[in-house]
């Protein structure tokens, strides 16, 4: 009985490496395309993710043109656009409905094929395994297949801007009735992509809890984890529980499309003034029941993994220990529970009863709580400490006031008596991108800096990372503060021309009477915002460059943990070799004991015996 309790969890040892004789070489493709390898998969992940978040970013480009310059051509790209996509993009600007669906791919490809699956899956697959001492995932052959099934829907939903119609153009919500009567093939494709995205991110999510449950090194108790591994592990949860009903919506819509159902359309349905020749019986409300209750623990999907990213840095570069580490790791989970009780704040102007909106602003305003708990901890761990000024911490610091703004500027989304009139409005645009694009970004920049090293045993260069802060920083704000003026000025999202035919200056010149509309000031910040976003993707190019070109020429680090680290990831050879260890460590301590009185170093190993 003794030898099985030293034996468990289920270790697999250098006999046995998935199959592959200890002598044989798999080759470039077994190595590298075809892997089952978590590191290998996780780099994978990564790489592919920020390929889709340029390309989601290309979008946003072409759009911002076409707000702050309605009908003008595009200048470089835009006679291209009307090569490849034709009519839609006539003269070289986009027209309404090529403006729809950017829109939509847009919002799309940037939360389920880019941020989710860099920040859960690529950070989740390369370091999880690592922090806990295992020597892979649970099941590496699934975790290939979700790599595989996850490519699979990205080209689903890339090859639909090639179709007759072009892509999905119901937003990234694709909201029945208006998914399913739209005249274009377009949602079909959106809707197979999202049946493949969501299945690859419940393999992984599979994968990902069954790693920490069973395969943890001795020694390893749950309050030894590092705290990334338990954001991983709610994150997990979350995917698993919200990601299955957003899954059979899309079948069902689907269903309407191609099949003629009526899961989500109404009896009486008129559409171009006509009557649709549907059976009805469906209801619209219940696609955004579906959708939310995935929707929202979407963003502590997104959240949660930054977070856990931000708290390994800060206290690796604070060099002290994290303060509050159990109010950390309860309030991850208080988050995980709440989250799935706070959908329906997205649904006010449905119409829904006084008792039930006066719930979900309870509960709303209840999981800010364990997020205020969170960011303090993070702060009072600066408190004092010598901190150490590098790219990896730079991003992890900004991501703090950056994520702040945006849940604040989100409590009063959780009233219905101010959503009535912010909803909709381009402050939804600046709060949800203040929590995404500075906030989680900037962690997901932060997690690339601190563990390139560790994946290729060279750094990243400092100079043009500082760079890279600096201008996304800047940028960052002078892209997303104006929304906040532009929303509570009653500017609609979603419009083509940004609103230029409701604006007074329109409706001034045309001598009609103006009684509302949008002032010129507000107009003009589009042009601001514009701008911005072209230098905020001037500035990643430095990145781009230092990323790929410190893999082969980057500084070689001068030792396996070259942050001076605790966790486990560090006390293993860099870049790790196909196991991980050559002998299962054992963790005697918590994971950030920096600084501790009577140590030889600022830095004790969870690995190293105690003396």
């Amino acid at each position: 009985m003794e030898k099985m309790v030293h034996t468990f969890p289920p270790y697999r040892g250098h006999e046995a490496r998935h199959g592959q004789p200890e002598h044989h070489d798999p080759g470039f493709w077994r190595t590298w395309i075809f892997s089952p390898d978590h590191k290998v998969i996780g780099i994978q992940y990564g790489l592919t993710s920020l390929c889709f978040m340029l390309f989601g970013f290309f979008l946003m480009l072409l759009m911002r043109w076409q707000i702050s310059k309605p009908g003008v051509p595009i200048p470089v790209f835009g006679p291209l656009l009307e090569k490849v996509l034709g009519q839609a993009a006539a003269n070289g600007a986009l027209s309404p409905d090529l403006y729809n669906s950017f829109g939509a791919m847009h919002g799309t490809i940037m939360v389920f094929l880019a941020v989710v699956p860099l920040a859960f899956v690529a950070f989740s697959n390369f370091v999880l395994p690592l922090q806990i001492g295992a020597p892979d995932m649970a099941f590496p052959r699934l975790n290939m297949a979700s790599y595989q099934a996850f490519v699979i829907g990205g080209v689903i939903m890339l090859t639909s801007f090639f179709i007759p119609g072009g892509a999905a153009q119901a937003g990234w919500t694709s909201y029945s009735p208006l998914a399913t009567m739209i005249p274009t093939d377009g949602q079909i494709f959106w809707l197979a992509g999202m049946v493949f995205i969501i299945t690859s991110g419940l393999l992984s999510a599979v994968n990902f809890i069954a790693t920490v449950i069973q395969l943890r090194a001795p020694g390893m108790t749950w309050m030894r984890l590092p705290f990334f591994v338990w954001a991983q592990f709610v994150t997990s949860f979350l995917i698993l529980l919200a990601f299955p009903p957003l899954e059979a919506a899309a079948v069902m819509q689907l269903m309407d499309k191609v099949a003629h159902t009526s899961f989500f359309l109404p009896t009486g349905l008129a559409v171009g003034g006509q009557l649709a020749n549907v059976s009805g019986g469906g209801s619209p409300l219940l696609w955004q029941h579906l959708f939310w209750f995935l929707g929202h623990p979407e963003v502590y999907v997104l959240i949660l993994p930054a977070m856990g990213i931000v708290c390994e840095i800060i206290a690796n570069n604070t060099r002290k220990p994290i303060w509050g580490y159990k109010s950390l790791v309860y309030s991850a989970l208080a988050i995980g529970f709440l989250s799935f009780l706070v959908w329906a704040h997205h649904m006010y102007l449905t119409g829904m009863g006084t008792k039930v909106a006066v719930f979900f602003q309870t509960t709303t305003m209840i999981i800010s709580i364990p997020s205020v708990i969170i960011l303090t901890c993070f702060f009072i761990s600066l408190w004092g400490s010598s901190i150490r000024f590098n790219t990896p911490m730079l991003f992890a610091l900004a991501f703090l006031p950056m994520f702040g703004i945006g849940g604040l500027t989100g409590l009063p989304l959780g009233f219905n008596i101010s959503d009535v009139h912010l909803h909709d409005t381009y402050y939804i645009i600046a709060h949800f991108h203040y929590v995404v694009a500075p906030g989680t970004i900037f962690a997901l920049f932060a997690g690339i800096y601190y563990w390139f090293p560790k994946m290729t045993g060279r750094m990243m260069n400092e100079f043009w990372g500082r760079v890279h802060f600096w201008g996304s920083l800047i940028f960052m704000n002078v892209i997303f503060m104006p929304m906040f003026a532009q929303g509570m000025a009653g500017m609609l999202r979603r419009m083509a021309d940004g609103g230029a035919n409701y604006s007074a200056a329109v409706n001034s010149r045309a001598g009609a009477d103006v009684i509302g509309g949008l002032s010129n000031n507000i107009m003009a910040l589009h042009t601001w915002i514009l701008w911005g976003a072209c230098v905020l993707g001037l500035v990643q190019i430095p990145f781009i460059i230092n990323l790929f070109w410190s893999i082969k020429h980057g500084k070689k680090v001068d030792s396996d943990n070259p942050w001076d680290a605790t966790t486990l990831e560090w006390q293993t050879a860099t870049p790790p070799p196909h196991t991980n260890f050559p002998v299962t460590p054992r963790v005697y301590r918590g994971p950030y004991e920096y600084s501790v009185p009577g140590h030889d170093r600022d830095f004790t190993p969870q690995n190293e015996p105690p003396k």
